[in-house]
């Protein structure tokens, strides 16, 4: 694959990223904002535990998100540097195949586990 289409294919999965965090910051702050009007207590109101378990998942996906486009971001930079696809603990170069399945790898197979 040339670096055309690895760049390409890295911005698509940026744009769908970077929409994917969007949403998500959006599904947040309805959560949020649903609950300021009430006096919910997480402790004592049933509906309390799953408004809080609901909230804090909601941004943990959005932190993994944010995450994987900061890792995409960093791709597209190595590409533009000429070492994506390098791995950053042993330098030597990561398998097609794992950068098919992960194109943000910043690390060997080998590196990684």
């Amino acid at each position: 694959m040339g670096d055309d289409e690895l760049r390409a294919r890295l911005l698509l999965e940026r744009i769908s990223t970077a929409d994917q965090v969007a949403s998500l910051g959006r599904e947040f702050d309805d959560i949020v904002a649903s609950t300021e009007l009430v006096a919910t207590d997480d402790e004592h109101d049933p509906e309390g535990h799953t408004i809080a378990f609901e909230r804090q998942q909601v941004a943990a996906l959005r932190q993994a998100a944010r995450s994987h486009l900061a890792a995409l971001d960093d791709a597209l930079a190595g590409l533009e540097l000429g070492d994506y696809g390098t791995c950053e603990r042993c330098r030597q170069p990561i398998a097609a195949e794992r950068l098919e399945a992960l194109p943000a790898a910043r690390t060997c197979i080998s590196c990684a586990s």
